[in-house]
């Protein structure tokens, strides 16, 4: 092998490296991209009645307030009932505990479906979250099909030029055998 052939090899091994490198380098600052936006979310400011949202839906979807609300009514229906006719403030078809029930419905359905909506929003981030971690995987998986292809278009064109090389070699051998055999 001459230098100039050794040099041809060397120089076509820096050439691919060089793509690699390129590729890597590519590959990094997609995923820094993705990186940012999923280590610095945007920070979520909670109002004062979003809080208490949040807490009157934790509250009203309890056992706690099913078991006290039942025993509320028990007391109230059984006061009601055996309650002497002056003492009575709430007698047999019980309108103001139908009011009441009515009042806490009316205003905590919308309390709860605020704080459902804060829930949904929080899912689509994730989701979007979820989303871009799929993305930069996706662009991992690429980045190494790219950079398989690109070996292995390498080695097989060094393969190639070596053997070329290696046939030159044979040649110059078999014609320094064939003028000495004649000679």
């Amino acid at each position: 092998m001459s230098k100039r052939d050794i040099q041809t090899i060397l120089n076509n091994e820096t050439e691919l490296l060089n793509k690699l490198h390129d590729i890597v380098e590519n590959s990094i600052r997609e995923e820094n991209l993705i990186t940012q936006n999923l280590l610095n979310p945007p920070i979520e400011t909670v109002s004062t009645s979003e809080k208490v949202a949040d807490k009157v839906a934790q509250f009203g979807g309890s056992w706690k307030f099913i078991i006290s609300f039942l025993v509320v009514m028990c007391i109230w229906i059984s006061f009601n009932v055996m309650a002497l006719s002056a003492q009575k403030f709430d007698p047999y078809p019980f309108i103001l505990l139908n009011l009441i029930l009515s009042c806490i419905a009316a205003l905590q359905a919308p309390i709860i479906m605020m704080s459902q909506n804060r829930v949904e929003e929080k899912d689509r981030k994730r989701s979007e979250n979820d989303y871009l971690i799929n993305l930069k995987a996706e662009i991992q998986i690429r980045s190494l099909h790219q950079k398989i292809d690109l070996l292995q278009e390498e080695q097989i064109k060094s393969l190639f030029e070596t053997q070329a090389l290696q046939m030159k070699m044979l040649k110059s051998i078999e014609d320094k055998l064939e003028k000495h055999l004649k000679a």
